[in-house]
């Protein structure tokens, strides 16, 4: 079920709430040949929002799929799509491709795609909890971590599952050797000392285009960005916790395992610097 008013671009029509696509029979539906990204559009901006177009389309391709629109298209569809709620409105951007026909290799020219827009507010920045997960993220010779697949996310449900169950908000996910990969739905930053630090780019966790965003800004601001191997020890004596992704952009945690944080000034200043980034760049294009 949608949460607010949704739209979605499908075959040349414009279809409203939580219209049918799929049938029993799509290989997408029982063979999981689903990719999509996820943009935001808030406060009457659109971040971004040509870097997530674009990498929609190499995750089709990653999963052999053969898309038949450019991000260019894409990126036109998704404006207009937000043109149709009411200016300034936080919504959740969500371009797809999926195959409609195959057996278990999805026929590349059955491939289909769509857009759709639903309202989704932002998450109040009053920060989150998180516990060290026993699930690990695979590697790349164990999945196709290269894409933004629906395949991927029920590892990361079940984690989350688990950590509700103990009172938490998020988790902690490990890469198969053990280093930290990242939240269960965001990219993970740590501060020691007044240095950030992320986990470096292994192939196990997708390197986020905020998460990009976020290490250039601050970088560009006299802040020291280390992207490393992260032991899951460091985030439970880091002086700060914060994640960056599509649906809160930058957001801090105030809580990890039994241990309470404080919001800190790397997080404030991660966050200060992206929303201006964020208008700035709309400035620009207008």
């Amino acid at each position: 079920m949608t949460e607010g008013r949704a739209w979605t671009y499908f075959n040349g029509a414009w279809l409203e709430g939580n219209p049918p696509i799929l049938g029993p029979l799509s290989h997408a539906m029982w063979l999981s040949s689903v990719v999509f990204d996820g943009a935001r559009a808030f406060e009457g901006v659109l971040p971004d929002l040509d870097r997530h177009c674009r990498r929609v389309v190499d995750s089709a391709q990653v999963l052999g799929l053969e898309p038949q629109v450019t991000p260019g298209e894409i990126q036109e569809i998704a404006e207009a799509a937000v043109g149709r709620f009411r200016p300034g409105a936080a919504l959740y951007i969500r371009p797809m491709f999926f195959a409609e026909r195959g057996f278990v290799v999805p026929e590349p020219d059955s491939t289909q795609f769509l857009v759709t827009v639903h309202e989704k507010p932002m998450p109040a920045a009053t920060g989150s909890s998180a516990c060290l997960s026993p699930l690990r993220r695979p590697s790349p010779e164990m999945a196709l971590t290269r894409a933004k697949a629906s395949c991927h996310y029920p590892q990361a449900a079940a984690a989350l599952r688990e950590a509700a169950a103990r009172g938490f908000g998020n988790t902690v996910m490990c890469d198969p050797i053990g280093n930290v990969a990242e939240f269960a739905t965001a990219n993970l930053f740590l501060v020691k000392d007044g240095i950030a630090a992320t986990p470096i780019d292994n192939g196990t966790f997708l390197n986020g285009i905020t998460r990009q965003r976020v290490i250039a800004l601050l970088r560009r601001d006299g802040v020291t960005v280390e992207e490393r191997a992260i032991q899951p020890a460091e985030v439970l004596t880091a002086d700060e916790v914060f994640a960056t992704g599509n649906y809160g952009k930058v957001t801090a945690f105030t809580r990890i395992e039994d241990r309470d944080l404080q919001p800190g000034p790397v997080y404030r200043r991660a966050r200060e610097l992206y929303w201006d980034f964020a208008h700035s760049a709309a400035s620009e294009a207008a």
